[in-house]
């Protein structure tokens, strides 16, 4: 399962950097309402002509299986220190103000696919929300 996760996040940031929204691979690793969401998400950087660089870990991951093991929800924190935004044009590059808690909390739903996948189907997002 955290694979699965990790692969489609994974998936997602190679989109933006390929500047991709309709990445295949993105698709695999998400639900209809998942895919929906992921494409958005990728698009408020590509509509920009913005790619990511730099580092963003992920730390603290806690799942949950739920619905007799279909379904799942993965909480996770990520931190933005030393991810930036880079303008494909300009070569611009940004981080976040320095005001803003560079930690964000995520939380996904999961569900099994047919063939055994775990795909998103949602995620929230909540900056600041990472246990200390």
């Amino acid at each position: 399962m955290l694979n699965d996760a990790k692969e489609e996040l994974r998936a997602g940031y190679a989109a933006i950097i390929a500047n991709d929204p309709d990445s295949e691979a993105v698709a695999f690793y998400d639900t209809d309402s998942g895919r929906s969401q992921s494409k958005k998400w990728i698009k408020s950087y590509t509509d920009k002509n913005v790619t990511v660089i730099g580092k963003l870990p992920v730390f603290d991951p806690k799942v949950t299986v739920l619905d007799g093991g279909t379904t799942a929800s993965l909480g996770y924190c990520t931190d933005e220190s030393e991810a930036y935004t880079k303008h494909r044009k300009t070569g611009k590059v940004e981080g976040n103000p320095a005001d803003m808690d560079p930690e964000v909390y995520y939380l996904v739903t999961l569900r099994k696919s047919s063939q055994g996948v775990w795909q998103n189907a949602s995620v929230r997002s909540e900056r600041g929300e990472c246990a200390k």
